[in-house]
């Protein structure tokens, strides 16, 4: 198969770009790929470990005069995200990607590229192959399953890396270094259900809250965009201050990362007080209107009458009071910003679903920090409002964060390095979601990190593209930085 890419430089970084390109590797499917960099450290008589979970280390010892220079681990994950256009014919199990080349940028055909996180890849593969970089020891990272839980990460052995410097290449924008990620946890409080007849002279309606603009509980948080589940639970709260209320069913948004954009809840008044509650409706679709008129313009309540969907029955008088404390109480939204880095959430948390089922109203609750005490605060206070409804409340899919550093010798270099190369510092920053840094910090102990890579557009859809300067640019900047590591 012809090469796309061998007149691209550096050749060897792209050489090993496209060799990966032609291998399986979805998140899940990384044998071929995993066997492939086993086979590459034979080739070039290097140590290697591969792991259970598939991981791979692959070390090499440092170059002359480097030899008392601490030791550096890169690392970046070898799966990929897989996705490709309705009208691609594309088997991601056995095809390679079909690469091309658009003005400076590496594109596929119809799918998803791979350049995140194969460009790490292929940078470490290069420095590992060459003779001529000058480099303390170093140990290449590969983790599997990245993009769907980091589960390759988590099994990464202590024993197995003796680094206290770790250089992630899984950012996406050049002259950034990243250098802190929130850790997060899966809240999910639970009320059982208590039912009763429904009494004579009742009426039951529908309640929907929607046209809310949503969006990613971690990017997003600090937008301001109003909570469909919150927004439903102060509306529920005023009605049961003025009319007699019972709530058969209740349900809002589809995942807990996402700001519910709708949320539905089925209840059951007097029928002598429909006016009334239309006056309500009515009366915080202007106040709802108002507080979010720049972040949600289109939000909408709308109310009709509706068949009781639980076969003439309803929650509880005490169950629905019940529901609408803790719809009141769960925390929502940012919670503290860094005082380290200026403009960066530090602590949030979205209540992302309600569900209702036979046995149970859920609560599900997506809570981020960067600082683990945090995480916890924020937490200890949905649990006191569990307790204070007799709730149940647990946990899970909890991940570890990365807490910013204010000393970092690792960050000083990449900061003096780009101020040699470019004439200014580059950014410093830090994302308000998960990633491998926070487990492999957990996993390492007292270890030293920063994240960078080449410009990347669209990832994770079939227009991802990877810039062809940025990527040589962003690979001489490593090499500097290496050098720099004494």
């Amino acid at each position: 198969m012809d090469r796309v890419l061998k007149e691209l430089s550096p050749s060897l970084v792209f050489k090993y770009f496209e060799e990966i390109t032609r291998i399986p590797r979805e998140s899940g499917n990384e044998k071929a790929v995993s066997d492939y960099l086993v086979n590459f450290a034979r080739e070039h008589k290097l140590q290697v470990i591969q792991d259970e979970a598939m991981n791979i280390i692959i070390k090499k010892q440092a170059s002359k005069g480097y030899e008392n220079s601490p030791t550096v681990i890169l690392q970046g994950h070898m799966d990929m995200v897989c996705e490709k256009r309705a009208d691609v014919e594309h088997d991601f199990a056995k095809d390679p990607i079909k690469l091309r080349i658009e003005g400076e940028l590496i594109k596929a055909s119809g799918t998803t590229l791979g350049a995140d996180n194969g460009i790490a890849v292929a940078y470490c593969l290069a420095i590992l192959a060459s003779n001529g970089i000058e480099h303390p020891t170093l140990e290449a990272l590969f983790t599997t399953e990245e993009e769907t839980g980091m589960s390759g990460a988590a099994n990464v052995k202590n024993e197995n890396l003796s680094g206290k410097i770790l250089i992630n290449i899984d950012s996406e924008e050049e002259g950034e270094l990243l250098s802190s990620c929130a850790g997060g946890v899966r809240n999910r409080v639970k009320l059982f259900t208590e039912y009763e007849k429904v009494k004579d002279g009742f009426t039951a309606y529908t309640l929907k809250v929607k046209g809310l603009k949503g969006g990613h509980s971690g990017m997003e948080i600090d937008k301001g965009r109003a909570n469909a589940n919150k927004l439903i639970g102060r509306v529920l709260n005023d009605l049961k201050c003025n009319v007699d209320l019972y709530i058969a069913e209740i349900s809002g948004g589809a995942k807990m990362n996402a700001i519910p954009r709708e949320a539905e809840t089925v209840i059951l008044i007097k029928s002598e007080e429909e006016t009334l509650l239309e006056k309500l409706t009515s009366k915080w679709q202007k106040i709802f209107k108002n507080e979010f008129r720049i972040s949600d313009s289109e939000i909408t309540i709308k109310l009709e009458k509706a068949e009781n969907k639980k076969d003439n029955k309803s929650f509880t008088k005490e169950l629905s009071n019940k529901i609408i404390s803790l719809l009141m109480l769960i925390p929502q939204g940012v919670q503290s910003m860094s005082m380290d880095i200026e403009g960066l959430v530090q602590s949030s948390t979205n209540l992302g679903v309600v569900t209702t089922t036979e046995n149970k109203v859920s609560f599900e609750s997506a809570i981020r920090s960067s600082v683990r005490s945090l995480k916890y605060e924020i937490v200890k206070r949905i649990e006191i409002a569990a307790n204070l409804v007799g709730a149940e409340m647990t946990l899970e899919s909890e991940y570890p964060e990365w807490q910013y550093k204010a000393n970092s010798r690792i960050r000083d270099i990449f900061v003096k390095i780009h101020k040699d190369m470019y004439g200014k510092e580059p950014k410093i920053t830090a994302i308000h979601a998960g990633l491998e840094c926070g487990l492999l910090k957990d996993i390492l102990g007292d270890i030293d990190m920063v994240s960078f890579g080449p410009n990347m557009y669209d990832v994770h859809t079939p227009e991802e593209s990877l810039s062809i300067l940025s990527t040589k640019r962003t690979f001489e900047y490593l090499l500097n930085v290496l050098k720099e590591i004494k």
